[in-house]
C-alpha cells in the first residue's frame, strides 16, 4: 500500500519541482502528470518522490487533516529493543 502526501508547489524546472508541505522541501518529479503540469502554487499529492496527481488547497488541507486524525488516535508503538543471545 503506498501512501501520497498533500505538497505545494513552490518551483517548477522541467517535469521536476520543489514542494513544501509543513515546513519540509522536498525535490519530486511531475512525470507522471506531466499532460496537466502543476504551476507554482498548486497542490500535488506525491508518492515516492512522484507527484501522483493535482488536487485542490481544499483536498490537500482535509488530506493533512485526516493523517492528523489518525496520528492522534493510533499508540506510539513500543521502543525498538534488538534481541540479546539468550533472549528468547
Amino acid at each position: 500500500m503506498c501512501l501520497a502526501i498533500p505538497m505545494q508547489i513552490t518551483a517548477i524546472d522541467g517535469l521536476s519541482a520543489r514542494c513544501e508541505a509543513r515546513g519540509t522541501f522536498r525535490d519530486i518529479s511531475v512525470f507522471l502528470i506531466r499532460d496537466e503540469l502543476p504551476q507554482v502554487g498548486d497542490h500535488v499529492m506525491v508518492s515516492a518522490g512522484q507527484a501522483v496527481r493535482k488536487v485542490s488547497e481544499e483536498d490537500a488541507r482535509l488530506s493533512w487533516e485526516l493523517y492528523d486524525q489518525i496520528l492522534a488516535e493510533t499508540p506510539e508503538p513500543p521502543a525498538y529493543r534488538p534481541q540479546e543471545q539468550g533472549d528468547q
